[in-house]
């Protein structure tokens, strides 16, 4: 933007002093050349006495002393013929002088001012003063350098008071900017100091108004997010007491587990509705651990509806970067869909290895020998088995939240194969 204002003044400073230094420039040449012919007519009119009066060698002597004063041409055409002083052919402008027209013309060594000289006894005498060219540009060249220095100084000053400008209207727009990066980047308590014209200082106050509605509205969903999750705590010590009431130990310690790990889901969607800020500390869990913890929990229902489980865990630690709460939730959204758009009895296998190369991704793979994976299912919200089609997005984001990503393709035996790729955690320096 500065360089385009700067550009735009540029050309309309130079327009306007085309403008004014052509006709100027011109017009000091005109002056040139008419302080010249004015001179030389001068000196032509203090020798028409002379001429119209004395004898020849008066009037050789008077010529020679002039010509000698301002070093140009002079010549006196006496009726007879005679030519005193410079000694140069009869010119157009003499013969039309000896019939008595005084006049100016122009010639090839520069201009003549001829004088028709009457009142002699023996005729009309001709006085012919020749004014050459750098006596007719005498000090043009220097005026035009020094017009176009004035131009030059001109247009840096325009330039730099076009500079000065933009600069406050480039700044202001600068930092709008900036502001609106941060508040992208989550950072809602970015603010613009309102700067810059009118203009800029209204879309300013927008601006910081617009952030401050937005993190009310934040403010507002989490606080609806942790009620309604608050309120889910009631069932559960329900869902707990009725599972405490159960004759068979292993079935109500299986319920107990399942209510005290959705407990534990709750109780972190509470925290994190309420979290204005991402944890200090880099995030980091045990990704070994957790999958073949939940892959256990899962196992039990596995068997209740007649599916095979081929399980391939690496020995672990295998420390990836996402917390274990939200690495939990995506487990048990990748092997919950297995059960939620696969028939009863259909197999599934779940992998977990740490890939070789310098990143160190831990890919956890889970496959089915379903009818596969419906097209857009990663997409938040989309489903086409009326689920809330949020399973793999909530995958997705913590794969995105370990510096990896998520992958749907078809297996190898036909049904769906989902790839979650882990990075390994960061070091507090490294975030």
């Amino acid at each position: 933007m500065r360089a385009r204002l700067a550009l735009l003044v540029a050309a309309v400073s130079v327009l306007t002093l085309i403008a004014f230094l052509v006709p100027l420039a011109l017009l000091v040449r005109t002056v040139a050349e008419d302080r010249a012919t004015v001179r030389a007519t001068a000196d032509a009119q203090s020798l028409v006495p002379v001429v119209g009066t004395a004898d020849a060698a008066t009037i050789r002597l008077t010529v020679e002393q002039l010509a000698a004063e301002s070093g140009r041409p002079v010549s006196v055409f006496l009726p007879d013929g005679t030519v005193l002083g410079a000694q140069t052919p009869r010119t157009p402008a003499v013969a039309l002088a000896a019939r008595g027209q005084s006049l100016t013309g122009e010639s090839a060594a520069g201009r003549e001012v001829v004088i028709a000289v009457q009142g002699r006894a023996d005729g009309t005498g001709v006085i012919r003063i020749a004014v050459p060219q750098h006596e007719l540009t005498a000090g043009v060249t220097r005026a035009w350098l020094v017009l176009a220095l004035l131009g030059v100084i001109l247009v840096l000053i325009g330039l730099l008071v076009a500079d000065r400008l933009a600069r406050t209207l480039v700044r202001p727009i600068s930092d709008l900017s900036a502001v609106s990066h941060r508040l992208a980047n989550a950072e809602l308590d970015a603010r613009v100091t309102p700067a810059g014209p009118p203009e800029l200082r209204e879309v300013a106050g927008a601006l910081n108004h617009l952030a401050t509605r937005i993190q009310v509205l934040l403010v507002q969903e989490r606080e609806q997010v942790a009620d309604l999750s608050h309120q889910l705590r009631t069932p559960l010590t329900a869902l707990r007491l009725e599972a405490e009431s159960l004759r068979d130990p292993d079935d109500a310690a299986r319920i107990t587990a399942a209510a005290d790990g959705l407990e534990r889901a709750v109780t972190g969607l509470i925290r994190q509705a309420r979290w204005r800020h991402a944890p200090a500390q880099p995030a980091s869990s045990d990704a070994a651990a957790i999958v073949a913890d939940r892959v256990a929990f899962w196992s039990v229902l596995a068997e209740d509806t007649g599916r095979a489980v081929t399980l391939d865990l690496t020995p672990g630690p295998l420390p990836v970067g996402v917390a274990a709460d939200n690495l939990t939730a995506a487990v048990d959204a990748l092997l919950g869909n297995v059960f939620a758009h696969t028939p009863d009895g259909t197999p599934f296998a779940v992998r977990l290895a740490r890939e070789a190369g310098e990143a160190g991704e831990v890919v956890l793979t889970v496959a089915d020998e379903g009818p596969g994976m419906p097209a857009g299912a990663i997409r938040r919200g989309a489903s086409a088995a009326g689920s809330t089609g949020l399973g793999l997005d909530i995958a997705r984001r913590a794969a995105q939240a370990a510096g990896g990503r998520l992958e749907v393709r078809a297996g190898p035996q036909g049904g769906a194969q989902v790839l979650l790729r882990l990075g390994p955690p960061t070091s507090p320096r490294d975030a």
